[in-house]
């Protein structure tokens, strides 16, 4: 396991390099399908990492946000997860909030995990059964305990102004990366982070690795761990927060959510 942390920490730091060097340079960009924004740098990071990776553990299946699905994957019992950038909009945009996501998944579940935010050179690890960390430092979320005075992240449709008013919580900022969203609650910067459905699994597998890992809980808004690698690629709405907090947050998103 640390051979494949090693491969993934070293992976995410070299693909940030690649693309802080497309980064506030007005790099060409397109509409894909679902009218996202895609950039030059998320196919050259993407083509990088596939490179790389692939040519270290060829057996494993490969599942990308900027490449085409391969049913193959289905078929092996590892899966490289990468979105070579998480926030693509933020990219184009010049703000810092962007991250270059690495999982392994084996078993339906992330293993192994990297995940970083190269402009604030911040890089999160983890691996299954040996903790969270920052820049090397263990990190943990929150000790926060229920829904008052909570700091959450996430959309607006999402923590609506009602919503925020009937359950005592604060927003936090926008994080337009949903990885590094997710990813804080595991560092306890924020309490909880929800998310609307449809995220993929290029969105989520190496921040649910981070979250569990340091102590944190993510489900969907039924209570039901997430499973990756399989047929269909999207997720429901979803919930991540410090352990005082799950709970109560989940059962609020999910009505919040079936009254709409």
């Amino acid at each position: 396991m640390r051979a494949d942390l090693d491969l993934l920490a070293n992976a995410a730091r070299d693909a940030g390099a690649l693309a802080l060097t497309y980064f506030r340079r007005d790099p060409e960009r397109w509409m894909k399908e679902g009218n996202s924004v895609v950039t030059e740098a998320d196919i050259a990071v993407d083509d990088f990492l596939r490179d790389r990776l692939m040519t270290a553990r060829p057996d494993h299946g490969w599942i990308s946000e900027e490449s085409e699905d391969d049913a193959a994957r289905l078929g092996c019992a590892r899966v490289f997860v990468v979105d070579p950038i998480d926030g693509t909009k933020a990219f184009v945009d010049g703000r810092p909030d962007w991250t270059v996501s690495l999982a392994i998944a084996e078993a339906g579940r992330p293993v192994a995990a990297a995940l970083f935010a190269p402009v604030h050179d911040e890089l999160f690890l983890a691996s299954a059964g040996a903790g969270a960390s920052l820049n090397g430092a263990p990190v943990a979320p929150s000790s926060h305990e229920g829904l008052q005075g909570a700091l959450i992240a996430g959309s607006k449709n999402v923590l609506s102004d009602t919503f925020l008013a009937a359950t005592g919580i604060n927003r936090a900022r926008f994080i337009p990366s949903l990885a590094y969203r997710l990813a804080l609650v595991g560092d306890g910067r924020i309490d909880g982070a929800a998310a609307r459905p449809d995220a993929y699994d290029w969105d989520l597998a190496a921040a649910d690795l981070i979250v569990h890992e340091a102590g944190g809980l993510m489900t969907d808004i039924d209570g039901r761990q997430i499973r990756y690698n399989e047929k269909r690629l999207r997720h429901p709405a979803l919930v991540a927060a410090a352990a005082g907090v799950h709970e109560a947050l989940r059962q609020r998103i999910a009505s919040s959510v079936r009254h709409r």
